[in-house]
């Protein structure tokens, strides 16, 4: 288990951002589907934005291109489906509130992303505000509550460290360790997050040479709890601020 003391407490980081003119003409959403976790991207090779809205019972995709708007759904297993896990007159009203939000946002994501990515530097560097000189336009002022990391130090043991995604319950990831070159292999660990916890739990694999790792074996599953805490638990300050700014657009942080 990560030691609670070397935790850094959160903060707030302020993110003055150009959202367009709010709030929107839009449908609204049932009652339902007021609390989403919503993400995003864009591809910039295809030139496609994604939108993402996530509920306990099931997902709701969309890709917004310049031939229009693909949707699909994911239940709550996470499997995709092309039909909807609520019932049709829920699923119809979602729709519909969509695609007014998107026709909004797929304009500004890419920008906004940059904001994003450039806000959560700013924040790493320990300035409490954002912002940049968008003209004479309306702005928003977004307080993001950041969480704040697990002190840890870089890996001090012998050869290259670097981990991946497993599949499997509880969100496993593998520690891989190679004593020569920069593309790990061997796993030396497994981690995942503890159900009844809600914190990370790591285990060693059988027949690792700790002493060629260069750290003992509980040197080296503390340090993967915290690693695990720092890139798998803990909400990427980017995420958070854009997650923050869908939220606003969409009229459902107030």
């Amino acid at each position: 288990m990560t030691d609670p003391t070397l935790r850094m407490p959160n903060s707030v980081l302020r993110v003055v951002l150009d959202l367009g003119s709010l709030p929107l003409d839009i449908p609204p959403l049932p009652l339902r589907f007021q609390h989403p976790e919503f993400d995003a991207d864009w591809d910039e090779e295809e030139q496609v934005a994604g939108i993402f809205l996530g509920f306990d019972d099931g997902e709701f995709h969309l890709d917004i291109m310049e031939e229009g708007v693909e949707y699909h759904f994911h239940r709550a297993d996470g499997s995709s489906s092309d039909d909807s896990p609520w019932p049709a007159a829920d699923t119809q009203a979602l729709v519909d509130w969509a695609n007014g939000f998107v026709l909004h946002v797929a304009p500004r994501l890419p920008d906004l992303l940059e904001d994003a990515d450039e806000a959560a530097e700013w924040h790493h560097v320990g300035l409490p505000v954002y912002s940049r000189d968008y003209g004479p336009v309306p702005l928003e002022i977004l307080e993001v509550e950041l969480e704040g990391e697990q002190l840890m130090l870089p890996w001090l043991g012998s050869g290259h460290i670097d981990d991946e995604h497993l599949d499997g319950p509880d969100h496993p990831i593998a520690l891989l360790w190679n004593p020569e070159h920069e593309e790990p292999d061997l796993a030396i660990a497994r981690v995942w997050l503890d159900p009844k916890t809600g914190e990370p739990k790591a285990r060693a694999e059988a027949g690792v040479n700790w002493t060629a790792v260069g750290l003992t074996q509980s040197e080296v599953l503390s340090w993967a709890e915290s690693l695990y805490l720092n890139h798998h638990v803990i909400g990427d300050p980017a995420q958070m601020i854009m997650r923050a700014a869908l939220e606003r657009m969409a009229g459902l942080d107030r």
